[in-house]
């Protein structure tokens, strides 16, 4: 038993008592509007109508609905960690946020413990439940496309592919060392498009896995699920990592249009050579930059591409440098000015990248246990990766709405501190649950209030 303390007196004010009564307060009262966002969303229905559930239903405390809701809400509210629900599990508010049950049931009702969500890891990574979970994660993604426009489906999108490595503490299944991260890791691909910001896919491979190992098939059927969801025209923009004979002729014969950057070899120097002279005349003071569309054949290619050679001058280098795009996009319609143009904006899709690492803290920790394999592992450890995804869609949806409302832009951890970070007092009567919200509450969450009905997804 720890030692109680009823009051405190700080030394810096003597007038001041800290009184430590046990009142229900919350400093997590922006759960609640994620949960709203969460439930226009109809994600965690539609998951309930298809996952599988092997569990004695007269054993059953907390349903698989309510599980996945935990773990959603709670890594986007910055609690990271499946140890964090007994941290929370006298918090008020969490009570509310989580659970299935209506009136004032949930202030009763126990929360899910760490290991409760463990098995569920391990029930969502079963075959059978697997592509349930990533179905979801498409869902969100359509419910906030459509948000946008009042459900207008976007015409053309582009998919971003990149690595996201993920650092693991231990010898978890599948994981091994990665000389260039210079640390332990899984590999996975992460699916994005960066005109919106939205996390479309998320695929875990083993750690010593090549750039573009699966991609050959991963994308391909990403891009059908998502054309068949969105109705919109979807192209794929690829890093140098990505664009090797397999998965480009995996695009060509799906008729998908693709953009990546080619690897500097000998070859594609040879090629470049008679464009790298350095114009007559005194250099300029500002870069310079010249575009060539070429037609070229490499080793492993059965036919020649498009490739768009771009050469650029800088004021204090005595060289040109220069690097290659690869392309099926017509010329016609994508000169190459405007090929380089869209593959610069690749810029945002890392930028939301980065976002994801920095606010949800995304680390997978399922180790090997009784009679587990690699598989069992990767497995926990892919519907963690997607439950964090989700995470940041639903919050992704908040803070899109909030910017179309406030004409200024957001960063997700500022609006988790300054919109969901609000604390809250809760007064219990016969049949009702009160939620006293702080100040802080008044600046946002009538904006955000008004725009949620909004956020309906036309699925």
């Amino acid at each position: 038993m720890g030692e109680s303390l009823s009051t405190w007196i700080p030394s810096c004010n003597g007038s001041i008592r800290v009184e430590m009564s046990g009142q229900r307060t919350t400093s997590d009262s922006g759960a609640l509007l994620l949960r709203e966002a969460l439930d226009n969303s109809g994600v965690i229905d539609a998951l309930e109508d298809n996952l599988v559930d092997r569990r004695d239903p007269q054993r059953v405390r907390h349903s698989l609905a309510s599980q996945v809701r935990t773990v959603v809400l709670q890594r986007a509210m910055g609690w990271i960690d499946l140890s964090d629900t007994t941290t929370l599990r006298r918090d008020p508010v969490w009570q509310l946020a989580c659970s299935d049950a209506r009136g004032t049931t949930p202030s009763a009702q126990s929360r899910p413990s760490q290991a409760t969500l463990s098995r569920l890891l391990t029930c969502l990574g079963h075959n059978d439940n697997i592509d349930a979970v990533h179905e979801g994660l498409l869902r969100l993604v359509v419910w906030r496309l459509t948000s946008l426009k009042n459900g207008e489906r976007p015409e053309q999108l582009t998919l971003d592919i990149d690595g996201l490595p993920i650092e693991v503490h231990g010898h978890q299944g599948g994981s091994a060392y990665h000389g260039h991260v210079g640390t332990r890791i899984y590999s996975p691909l992460v699916a994005s498009l960066a005109e919106t910001g939205d996390m479309v896919g998320g695929l875990l491979r083993e750690g010593n896995a090549g750039p573009a190992e699966n991609a050959d098939t991963w994308i391909p059927h990403l891009v059908r699920r998502l054309n068949e969801s969105t109705g919109a025209q979807v192209r794929v923009r690829i890093d140098a990592g990505f664009t090797d004979n397999d998965t480009l002729e995996a695009l060509e014969e799906r008729g998908i249009e693709y953009l990546g950057r080619l690897r500097s070899h000998s070859g594609l120097q040879t090629l470049a050579a008679p464009y790298l002279r350095r114009p007559r005349g005194r250099p300029p003071e500002q870069s310079r930059e010249w575009c060539y569309d070429l037609t070229y054949q490499a080793g492993s290619w059965p036919a020649p591409r498009r490739v768009v050679l771009v050469v650029q001058e800088h004021p204090d280098d005595l060289l040109l440098h220069a690097f290659f795009l690869v392309t099926n996009l017509g010329k016609f319609d994508w000169p190459s000015e405007k090929v380089l143009a869209l593959y610069r904006q690749r810029g945002s899709a890392e930028a939301h990248m980065g976002e994801v690492k920095s606010a949800l803290d995304v680390h997978l920790s399922s180790t090997d246990r009784g009679a587990s394999t690699v598989q069992d592992v990767m497995a926990r450890n892919e519907v963690s990766l997607l439950l964090s995804l989700y995470a940041y869609q639903v919050l992704h949806g908040l803070r899109r709405l909030l910017e179309s409302r406030t004409y200024q832009g957001w960063s997700l951890m500022r609006m988790r501190e300054q919109v969901l970070k609000v604390a809250a007092t809760l007064s219990l009567h016969a049949r009702r649950i009160t939620v006293h919200l702080g100040d802080a509450a008044d600046k946002w969450w009538p904006t955000l209030l008004k725009g949620l009905p909004r956020l309906t997804a036309l699925v």
